[in-house]
């Protein structure tokens, strides 16, 4: 497992931690404004690994099937990244 990829699990864990802290948090009954602002921490946290496993993507996949000269593969990478960018438009 390489370092990024530790990296990202690690970040995962801490957003499956605040998940569990918000659900106990809305099984409590906490004020309504604390549960929105730990909601907004977790998807800043899950934009930051989603940012990260674009930029892994980009360096090894996209960067691979430049590499290999493969006309197919790269264009098969590039339509998964305008799928990816249409999908988050919507």
């Amino acid at each position: 497992m390489t370092n990024a990829n530790i990296g990202t699990i690690n970040r995962l864990r801490r957003v499956e931690g605040q998940v569990r802290g918000i659900a106990q948090m809305v099984a409590d009954e906490r004020y309504c404004i604390d549960i929105l602002h730990q909601l907004q921490a977790v998807k800043s946290a899950l934009a930051k690994v989603e940012s990260q496993i674009l930029k892994d993507h980009a360096a090894s996949c996209v960067t691979a099937a430049i590499a290999s000269g493969d006309v197919d593969d790269q264009h098969a990478k590039f339509n998964e990244l305008i799928d990816l960018f249409e999908r988050v438009k919507r």
